[in-house]
């Protein structure tokens, strides 16, 4: 684990291993640390994977301090009998209160705003100098519909929207419509994607789902990057196929300094920060100590994720 997690000091009955660098850990540093241990406590950048598990007998538990686990091998945990433990529910609002941040800025294009200021460029006022979309009486549209799509829909309400959604399962309380995710991308002004990722999303918008939607729509992700297809959504930005952009996730992540999205005034992107508030932070810390005390102790996790094991 790294040094950087606070209530660390709660393992001191536990002979615990810290990663003393800056960054991820190297995985192959990760390979050789994890030999003798009993329990992981990891983050999103580091990969589980099967040669990890057979490299490391004696491991029991791996505790996420994330919601989603798509760097974890599920399937391979299963077969080597280890739990996993993650940090739903405690980050929700918060991810979600990021979305609308994400999504009033894109629209009302703050971020191009900002610069003209600091770049000196601020002129006289001009009627429809960066005009922008509205968000109130709009049709928002969420990719997903779990605890965190349900977070930004109910945000929602105080913009006067219509809300629509796509999800596997309906949800019965939600004071939304469920609809087939054509005819979500065809009628949303804006889309939320909060879906997992896995194999049945990975790639789901695409070049055919771009085209899609409005020309004056908005496309939000504060899910997984490689649910968008990036090559398809730098061309949809660049041709006008959908008005703009705002990523907190990206594929390839962390994009590199010169990649085309981070050229256009219509794309706005944020380092994978959608859960960067400090209670959240230190909420995620403490679940995900808990489940690593509690696999290390023979209890059940209180946030155990399903392995299929």
């Amino acid at each position: 684990m790294t040094k950087r997690i606070p209530g660390i000091e709660r393992l001191s009955d536990y002979d615990v291993g810290v990663w003393e660098g800056d960054g991820p850990v190297p995985h192959a540093v990760l390979l050789d640390e994890v030999r003798e241990a009993r329990g992981l406590l990891s983050m999103l950048t580091d990969r589980i994977d099967e040669q990890l598990l057979e490299r490391s007998p004696n491991l029991e538990i791996v505790s996420q301090m994330a919601v989603g686990v798509d760097n974890i091998d599920l399937g391979a945990c299963a077969r080597f009998g280890v739990i996993v433990g993650h940090t739903p529910d405690v980050l929700t609002e918060t991810v979600a209160d990021s979305a609308w941040a994400l999504l009033a800025s894109i629209v009302r294009r703050l971020p191009e705003g900002e610069r003209e200021v600091r770049a000196g460029d601020w002129g006289p006022w001009e009627v429809f100098h960066l005009a922008g979309g509205d968000l109130h009486r709009t049709t928002l549209g969420i990719v997903g519909m779990g605890r965190i799509g349900q977070a930004v829909a109910r945000r929602a309400i105080g913009f006067d929207m219509e809300v629509i959604y796509s999800s596997p399962r309906p949800v019965l309380d939600a004071d939304a419509r469920r609809v087939g995710l054509d005819h979500l991308l065809e009628h949303a002004d804006h889309v939320v994607i909060c879906c997992r990722l896995d194999d049945t999303t990975r790639g789901l918008i695409s070049k055919k789902e771009l085209a899609t939607m409005k020309p004056t729509a908005y496309l939000v992700n504060i899910a997984r990057g490689p649910i968008v297809d990036t090559n398809a959504l730098v061309e949809a930005l660049q041709d006008g196929e959908i008005a703009g952009a705002a990523l907190d996730v990206t594929d390839p992540e962390p994009l590199p300094g010169d990649h085309p999205l981070l050229e256009l005034d219509n794309c706005l992107v944020v380092p994978h920060i959608g859960s960067a508030s400090i209670r959240t932070r230190n909420e995620m810390a403490r679940l995900a100590i808990d489940n690593l005390v509690a696999g290390l102790d023979g209890r059940e996790l209180p946030a155990r994720y399903p392995t299929g094991g």
